[in-house]
């Protein structure tokens, strides 16, 4: 800070996190490297130039991410677009849990917590003291657990007690990765980077909660591959979009890392499929689901052997521009699509809170439906490539390989769906 303000040097190039920690407001200009997420967050970068009276110039270089590219063919949204709707979700079972265990620590609860806690606070209290957590003393509750609760708290993360990465060689703690994502990120085998530097992962002890790793430059990175499945647990609202049913409520998501794929950095050739034995995972949370008549596909024109592709392809897009509407990652979300759920017993496809308990991510999703297909198809259109590309339909998370996806099949369907929903006539 002290060589920038004296003029010493000419920029400062960082990451978000350091940004934020240092006062550079004096600086005449802020170049984004890729769109940060949301529109708070560019005005908030951008605003780090031109706090003092002088001109300023902010530049936004644009990754390949579909939401990136939304903004590319419509830069009026940055400056003209309300900030994205804020999502908390206080009344997350797994949450509240841990706010009454810490609460309670630091000052017995009493009954008229709940006007703060909220009406589950009672129900939650009465499990915690049958479990051990709470404990009852003249009428109030108290922590009953040994020390402080908060060292089992990761303040960092909602997805879980985090695992420690550890260099193996040097005994060295990394850092941590929260419990949803060790086992797709952290498997046995696959490449994590950290700091710019690349490490494989040597074992994933699931009982102690680490991740052993250990320095090299493979020359590859890694893919996983998951099976997923979805239960739904039930319905808190639905409606319809055109000759669609759009759902919002509670499921069950199970999900397995059956192995990986090595994939070269140079080419993004395939060079092996690796097979790995991890337990199946499975959570509670929130999603919101389209349910998809099979004359609906028949009308778009969609061919019966393109419409897993084609939900698919509608999927990922549509979870690369949920951050329009929300504020939220598209590692934040998760989803699936299937040509025959169980659950309807017809094609489909959801879009779910990937956070235990869920985010309060799914209930604006559902909300704001219609707007979501719209941009979704406005990514589709906008996009140049001809059969999908990462700008579109292709996702850096899916756990299927980006396979199958059908770019022209999904703009068939939303624009049929969209049509029908604006009440326009629609022909084959």
């Amino acid at each position: 800070e002290e060589a920038l303000f004296a003029g010493e040097l000419w920029g400062v190039v960082s990451t978000n996190a350091l940004e934020l920690g240092s006062d550079v407001g004096g600086i005449d200009a802020a170049v984004l490297t890729t769109f940060p997420g949301t529109i708070a967050s560019f005005r908030q970068q951008a605003g780090r130039a031109g706090r003092a009276l002088d001109d300023s110039l902010a530049i936004l270089v644009a990754g390949q991410d579909a939401l990136d590219q939304h903004y590319m063919r419509h830069p009026d949204e940055l400056f003209d677009r309300r900030a994205e709707a804020a999502v908390v979700n206080p009344q997350n079972p797994d949450l509240l849990r841990a706010h009454l265990r810490c609460a309670a620590h630091e000052d017995p609860l009493v009954p008229t917590d709940a006007g703060f806690f909220g009406h589950d606070m009672e129900e939650l209290a009465t499990s915690m003291v049958a479990d051990g957590e709470l404990g009852v003393r003249d009428g109030r509750l108290f922590y009953a657990g040994g020390g402080a609760p908060a060292g089992s708290i990761d303040i960092r993360t909602s997805g879980g007690s985090p695992y420690s990465i550890i260099d193996e060689r040097r005994s060295e703690l990394l850092g941590t990765v929260d419990e949803g994502r060790a086992f797709t990120q952290t498997h046995p085998g696959a490449v994590y980077l950290h700091q710019g530097d690349s490490y494989v992962v040597d074992r994933l002890d699931i009982d102690h909660r680490e991740v052993w790793v250990h320095r090299e430059e493979p020359g590859y990175y890694t893919q996983p591959k998951v099976d997923k499945d979805i239960a739904v647990l039930g319905v808190a609202a639905s409606t319809t979009q055109g000759p669609l049913r759009v759902l919002h409520g509670r499921i069950a998501v199970a999900s397995e890392v059956l192995g990986y794929q090595r994939k070269s950095i140079a080419t993004g050739e395939r060079l092996e499929t690796v097979a790995v034995d991890l337990p199946r995972r499975s959570y509670e949370t929130e999603a919101v689901w389209w349910q998809i008549p099979a004359d609906v596909l028949d009308a778009a024109g969609v061919p019966v052997a393109d419409v897993p592709g084609t939900l698919h392809a509608v999927e990922h897009t549509a979870i690369g521009m949920l951050p329009v509407l929300a504020v939220c990652d598209r590692w934040d979300i998760g989803g699936l699509s299937s040509a025959l759920h169980p659950a309807f017993e017809g094609p489909g496809f959801f879009i779910y809170d990937g956070h235990p308990g869920g985010a309060g991510i799914a209930p604006i999703a559902y909300a704001t439906a219609d707007r979501l297909l719209e941009v979704t198809l406005d990514a589709l259109t906008g996009c140049p490539c001809e059969d999908g590309c990462p700008s579109c339909v292709q996702s850096p998370k899916c756990g299927n390989f980006n396979d199958p996806l059908s770019k022209h099949g999904a703009i068939a369907l939303l624009r049929m769906v969209l049509g029908a929903s604006a009440g326009h006539p629609v022909g084959r």
